[in-house]
């Protein structure tokens, strides 16, 4: 049994050749073939009518970064080719996930997850509050341009104290000490400055509770996980997966 013709087809054929059956000078194609190309649409007169027919959307190419946030390739492949590609596509034409963990080792230590990261303390505390971040605000329009400023100014971490809750609870660590020197050649911003720039909905004191809490390491594990699924294994960062 043949399939059923689309609805959009019978309104061709109803509009193009009345008392169906009868062929149209030059179109030798059945109805259901007539908007298959352009030079079957014109020698079956249906140019006009293909032109308003819908077209299925391709799925958008699906990116996935893996990362440091003090790495240098990978914040100038961020800063300056993933996030002004995204700037110039359509927002369905690409889905972009950031993962923050890279090179890290983790381990656990008395049920509570710990990490060493490539770049030293600072950089763990940086992939921490872009993930944090990124839990946070939930939607990829929102955090993006956050990650992006933090990742463009000096360090992803100074004046940390501006986003941290304003009563610490008791054995909190002072993130603060992690700082590491900042180089001269960039901006300074902080991920207060950033947050009130690019997200100013967002409550930097729940990214930061995040940060010093379970919440926080539970979800570095999940990046560690991620990352270490990798098949084949990442190489170096910035490593970029597409489609899988």
């Amino acid at each position: 049994m043949a399939p059923a013709a689309p609805l959009a087809v019978l309104t061709l054929v109803a509009l193009l050749a009345p008392g169906l059956g009868v062929a149209l000078p030059g179109c030798d194609y059945p109805a259901h073939l007539w908007c298959s190309s352009r030079e079957i649409a014109v020698a079956c007169q249906a140019e006009s009518h293909c032109a308003n027919l819908s077209s299925p959307a391709a799925p958008p190419v699906e990116l996935t970064l893996f990362y440091e946030s003090l790495c240098p390739a990978c914040r100038w492949f961020l800063v300056q080719q993933l996030f002004t590609t995204w700037l110039l596509l359509p927002a369905e034409a690409l889905s972009i996930t950031l993962v923050p963990y890279g090179n890290a080792e983790e381990r656990n230590v008395s049920g509570k997850w710990q990490f060493q990261c490539q770049h030293g303390p600072e950089e763990c505390l940086g992939n921490m509050i872009e993930t944090c971040l990124m839990h946070e605000a939930k939607n990829f329009s929102a955090y993006f341009p956050v990650i992006f400023c933090l990742e463009s100014g000096s360090s992803v971490t100074k004046n940390l104290d501006a986003v941290r809750p304003p009563s610490p609870s008791q054995g909190d660590v002072s993130l603060t000490s992690l700082r590491a020197p900042e180089p001269s050649s960039r901006p300074c911003f902080s991920p207060r400055q950033c947050l009130q720039v690019y997200a100013p909905q967002l409550d930097g004191g729940r990214i930061a509770a995040c940060v010093q809490g379970d919440a926080g390491a539970a979800l570095m594990h999940r990046n560690a996980q991620l990352t270490q699924a990798l098949d084949p294994p990442h190489q170096y960062v910035p490593w970029v997966v597409i489609n899988g």
